[in-house]
């Protein structure tokens, strides 16, 4: 996301960022249509993965990409739109964005609330129906929406908020139940994202196990989420090739129950 919104890198180094990490075992891009600074350019993140992809001299059928839909960017702002018609106009663009005759994994980026939220779930079923997509995902919804959309099409994962600052997606039961049920959960903003990534290196407990363990506190705190269930899957972001190679050790980490619990129980004030 980070590689096309404000502030982003030169073009050649973005790519260089996404060639690092799929250089360090990355098999998933998580990217979406309004990852873009407006609605004059979307599929701006979309083209970059396909660009970087298209120059990866590894194995391409190895790299799963996902991507969403159900967001506009008017004047920069982010608006939901989950009408059927915008949702399969937009899959339309992703599809020609990514160079791809079927999207891996499409998600809904958000729950409309102008939109019934079973007629968005219903119209990524008739995608993959379609064809245009191999496997339906959820973002940003709720254990009942969870249920409601697994009534309409299997669900293959969903994407909600997860890091030591704000925990809501394991208090609310959602990401035991996609555990429960063998739905991918992707955490989003692992390491809290902006100010309150930056806060991570001074504290004390993630401080503490770096000096130990030999990681920093940003990769120990992705492995924290790695292990809070067995289909945990944490999608951080990076701007540069450092940030993109510390991110994917994280699943190299071994955590033992002690450390987890240190972690766990640690106060991360937002």
């Amino acid at each position: 996301m980070h590689l096309s919104l404000q502030d982003r890198p030169p073009e050649a180094q973005a790519i260089r960022v996404i060639h690092a990490s799929l250089d360090a075992g990355v098999t998933l891009i998580d990217t979406a249509n309004v990852y873009c600074l407006d609605d004059h350019e979307l599929g701006h993140n979309e083209r970059l993965v396909a660009r970087a992809l298209a120059t990866w001299p590894g194995r391409r059928e190895r790299v799963l990409v996902a991507t969403k839909g159900g967001l506009t960017r008017p004047g920069g702002r982010w608006e939901r739109d989950a009408r059927p018609a915008a949702l399969e106009r937009a899959c339309d663009a992703s599809l020609q964005a990514l160079g791809v005759e079927r999207i891996d994994l499409y998600q809904l980026h958000a729950p409309d609330p102008a939109v019934p939220f079973a007629e968005s779930v219903g119209a990524l079923a008739g995608l993959a129906r379609k064809g245009k997509i191999r496997w339906v995902g959820l973002s940003n919804v709720s254990m009942g929406q969870i249920r409601e959309a697994e009534g309409i099409v299997p669900v293959a994962t969903v994407q909600n908020r997860l890091n030591p600052f704000f925990r809501e997606a394991i208090a609310e039961g959602v990401v035991e139940y996609c555990g429960r049920r063998g739905i991918g959960f992707l955490a989003y903003s692992p390491t809290g994202g902006g100010r309150l990534n930056r806060k991570l290196p001074e504290h004390p407990v993630l401080r503490s196990l770096s000096a130990e363990l030999g990681f920093s506190p940003h990769a120990l705190v992705l492995a924290w989420v790695l292990a809070q269930g067995p289909t945990a899957i944490a999608i951080p972001s990076a701007r540069t090739v450092e940030h993109a190679v510390d991110g994917a050790r994280a699943g190299d980490i071994a955590l033992s129950a002690e450390d987890l619990q240190r972690i766990t129980e640690a106060g991360f004030s937002a």
